[in-house]
């Protein structure tokens, strides 16, 4: 296809201008005529004209979308709902590379019985031609892989690698032996006939359930008792304890939670992700997990979430439980209580067992998103920690951390570390000596260095990295006095970065988060509060040794200049060249004369300084 001469910012936007008050949808192409985003407006030539106007209020995504609009075309629509209607509809048909898209590719699933003499039982997502007997299809894999591990742990089912009857007797019982999830064939604890018939069992609790595995055992210890098989039917016994304790564990919210989906989404500066939990008849029957690139309008982001989750013909339950604000709701209730053909009610749950599942929701999100970006979980969850203890929208994903050190007043210098996925980043660590006042100023220090900081990040911008790139929070080294002396630089610049305090006990542990005028403590999240102190102290240390390096560099300074001949420039040259005093004291005059700037008469000097019994 022959590229089309896009127009230009100001053209899109004299086009958008030209547009209608009216409802309708609208479709962005890039200059081959592919439609890159598809939207919906209320008002089509408000919502059209802002992609057009000033950049300044737009997130990355959008910026991005924007700089690759050659034109747009739209349709009128009777009313807003027509609208969304249309957008759902077109969206799944053009998939278009700036919409979050939630592909429904899940398939079937299948209970796989191998066909051996030790059979084995396991969920997949096709078949396979193998020779193996195949039980299905069934539309939830959850569900599947839920029940057959399960049914594995009940039936006592080995479920490692090991091939039998080969591996019979070449090695001891696992764990799982020990703790009755195994019935150990490896360590010929069972005959072939014993763990067929386990085999059988556990297939018919699958297919019949579990009120029926129950009834059917229950006969079967009562029989084996009669008959004097106390062995047997203690066997028997313990295997219905389990099939009770597995339902157990299945009605953790069955006296209180109805038909409903639950949403929540976790994100980071880069990545997010949405699960969804799906429950029927008081049991969780689904998980569903999407990773989509992180959008900067988070109700949005839900509000479309929701409707491309739905339009692949996925049934709309009565209640669907949200973790937070949601654009158009009213709108969005009535598409979906249209396509469920009844009410549906969408909730932002505040108290009881709907909070519960939302947290539960969201700790599926998070886990899913550690997994993709192959991130440490413990260093995320004590990131999370310390979003939700700050009241931070995300993750903060690159930290910058600030502390000044000196001695009464003198040699005055500040550190900057970085911590990135709640790791050091030293590559990125700075060092600043304050020039700006002589004398003993914390404040003013720490304002002096920030002022600093963000000066080169308007000089290095474009490069993205170092001062070029822009941290997610910002913690200095001390209490509201701090904050408060930085606050107004940040504000001079325009910059909206999360800035906090690390408030010190007297043991100079670490106590509290400082805001400007409170403190907010982090005792009781324990990730997140060993976070902040391996900030707090790895800061410390860095600034202190910067520091010191300084000081004594001076000292070793003020004794070269101590030589006729030795200024402080010709100081730093022999302190490069050499790297210590005791090296420039133990050097020859022809060494002393190898470095920049050292005339003979000066080399000479130094040599005397340092050898006086020679001279």
């Amino acid at each position: 296809m022959s590229e089309k001469v896009p127009l230009t910012l100001s053209e899109l936007r004299k086009k958008a201008m030209s547009l209608p008050l009216t409802p309708g949808v609208y479709l962005m192409k890039n200059r081959n005529g592919d439609i890159i985003y598809i939207g919906k407006a209320k008002a089509l030539k408000n919502r059209v004209s802002q992609y057009f106007g000033s950049q300044k209020n737009h997130g990355i995504k959008v910026i991005r979308m924007v700089g690759n609009v050659a034109d747009f075309d739209y349709i009128l629509t009777d009313s807003e709902f027509e609208a969304l209607v249309l957008e759902c509809s077109l969206i799944k048909q053009y998939s278009p590379k700036y919409n979050i898209l939630l592909k429904d590719d899940k398939g079937y699933s299948y209970i796989r019985v191998s066909t051996d003499g030790w059979p084995k039982i396991s969920a997949v997502l096709q078949k396979a031609d193998d020779g193996a007997k195949y039980i299905g299809p069934y539309t939830s894999h959850y569900t599947v892989a839920n029940s057959v591990d399960e049914a594995v742990k009940i039936y006592r089912l080995p479920t490692c690698g090991k091939v039998f009857p080969r591996d019979i007797g070449k090695s001891r019982p696992c764990l799982n032996y020990f703790i009755s999830q195994c019935s150990a064939p490896c360590a010929g604890k069972i005959s072939e006939k014993e763990y067929r018939e386990s085999v059988e069992e556990a297939l018919s609790f699958l297919k019949g359930g579990s009120s029926a595995a129950i009834g059917d055992l229950q006969k079967r210890m009562e029989q084996a008792a009669e008959n004097l098989e106390f062995e047997k039917a203690a066997k028997l016994r313990d295997r219905i304890n389990a099939i009770k304790r597995s339902l157990d564990k299945q009605k953790v919210f069955s006296v209180s939670v109805e038909e409903q989906d639950v949403f929540a989404v976790v994100s980071d500066n880069e990545k997010s992700c949405l699960n969804v939990l799906r429950f029927s008849d008081g049991r969780l029957t689904e998980s569903e997990h999407f990773i989509f690139d992180t959008s900067e309008n988070l109700p949005e982001s839900r509000s479309e979430l929701i409707r491309s989750f739905y339009s692949f013909g996925r049934k709309v339950p009565p209640r669907i439980s949200v973790d937070g604000e949601i654009s158009d709701e009213e709108l969005m209730t009535e598409w979906l209580s249209s396509i469920a053909s009844r009410r549906v009610v969408i909730a932002t749950p505040q108290r009881g067992v709907q909070v519960q599942l939302i947290e539960m929701c969201k700790k599926n999100a998070a886990e899913k998103l550690i997994q993709s970006l192959g991130r440490s979980n413990k260093k995320i969850t004590a990131l999370q920690e310390l979003a939700a203890s700050l009241g931070l929208s995300s993750i903060p994903e690159y930290i910058e951390a600030y502390d000044i050190s000196h001695t009464g007043g003198s040699d005055n210098v500040a550190g900057m570390i970085v911590f990135k996925d709640g790791a050091p980043l030293k590559s990125a660590y700075k060092r600043f000596a304050i020039k700006g006042f002589d004398g003993q100023n914390d404040y003013a220090s720490m304002a002096e260095v920030i002022e600093r900081r963000f000066n080169h990040y308007f000089e290095e911008k474009d490069s993205g990295t170092g001062f070029g790139k822009l941290p997610d929070l910002i913690l200095l080294d001390g209490g509201k006095g701090q904050v408060q002396a930085v606050l107004p630089v940040l504000r001079k610049f325009g910059i909206n970065i999360p800035l906090f305090g690390m408030v010190k006990d007297n043991k100079h542990r670490t106590r509290a988060i400082a805001t400007g005028g409170e403190e907010i403590s982090l005792t009781s999240k324990r990730t997140a509060f060993n976070l902040v102190s391996e900030i707090q102290d790895e800061v410390h240390r860095f600034a202190i040794s910067y520091h010191r390096s300084k000081h004594r560099k001076k000292g070793y300074g003020s004794t070269l200049t101590e030589i006729e001949g030795i200024g402080e420039k010709r100081a730093k040259a022999l302190l490069r060249h050499f790297k210590t005093v005791t090296a420039v004291k133990n050097a020859s005059i022809d060494e002393l004369l190898q470095v920049k700037g050292i005339s003979k008469s000066a080399a000479e000097a130094v040599f005397y300084h340092f050898n006086n019994e020679k001279q």
